[in-house]
């Protein structure tokens, strides 16, 4: 419990959503509704069951005029394996029901986006094409040496706040996930297959990013930064980028072999140390 306490250091939590990081977005009060009413069932259930067995203890405990003898042993009980057989598949159904239906709205993409912003995971860092504005963000693997400022080095995706952004994912060369913890929900990041989900950041701030796949030697360097900022901010960064020269949408194709030259000494310089 103490170890475990340590992971919502920097984190803000509440008992009001379970202790979940807070969510940012629309769509995390679907994942926090999900959370909270499983967690609500399954202490349901644990009452009910400490109860029967505390019931048991008490009703059935050995008395002071008892011979020791056992008591009558039966091999079946039809009505009781009818209730627990049923009981726990009425459970699980419920439980799936919730489940899928919550999934089906956190990845319901027919509604038109705003923003849409092509992601590319790579080895071991991220790509972001704004589609719609033609620029783009090339990011570079974060270098995590213990000296304060890493942060400033990572790519950080711009969102405007209160506007639906379609996040379309592909991958260079492994499979990578796109996780963003105070989105309250992550997707996977394949090769040779698109994914898609949709969001609307509703708080602006700068928050963390990171890969949730194990995705190499440097998956723990994966990290990128995420702004959520007002729509004037927005375009201000996206005019940055076309002033920068970084116009146009990079490749998002397969290539194992695209490393940077920065990645690629700072790989040098990490197994030369080991």
């Amino acid at each position: 419990m103490a170890l475990s306490a340590c992971s919502a250091v920097g984190v803000h939590t509440s008992p009001s959503n379970g202790y979940l990081p807070e969510g940012v977005t629309e769509e995390s009060a679907i994942v926090e509704n999900l959370w909270i009413g499983a967690w609500i069932a399954a202490l349901a259930v644990g009452v009910l069951v400490w109860g029967l067995i505390l019931w048991c203890m008490v009703a059935y405990r050995r008395r002071k005029n008892d011979d020791g003898s056992l008591p009558i042993q039966l091999q079946y009980n039809v009505p009781l394996e009818i209730l627990y057989t049923v009981v726990p598949m009425l459970m699980v159904g419920a439980l799936f029901y919730y489940t899928e239906d919550a999934q089906s709205k956190l990845h319901d993409v027919s509604q038109e986006p705003d923003t849409t912003i092509n992601v590319v995971g790579k080895q071991w860092s991220w790509d972001f094409n704004y589609v719609d504005e033609d620029v783009h963000e090339a990011g570079q693997m974060a270098k995590l040496d213990g000296k304060e400022g890493a942060e400033a080095e990572l790519p950080t995706l711009y969102l405007p706040v209160g506007e639906r952004v379609e996040f379309v994912l592909t991958s260079r060369d492994v499979i990578h996930s796109f996780w963003v913890p105070a989105f309250l929900e992550k997707l996977d990041v394949n090769p040779g297959l698109v994914n898609r989900f949709q969001v609307t950041p509703n708080q602006t701030g700068t928050f963390q990013g990171k890969c949730a796949e194990l995705c190499g030697a440097y998956h723990s360097q994966m990290l990128f930064n995420v702004k959520v900022v007002e729509r004037e901010e927005y375009d201000a960064h996206m005019e940055e980028l076309k002033k920068k020269g970084q116009t146009g949408l990079l490749d998002t194709g397969l290539n194992r072999e695209a490393v940077s030259d920065r990645d690629q000494h700072l790989i040098d310089e990490i197994e030369g140390t080991n």
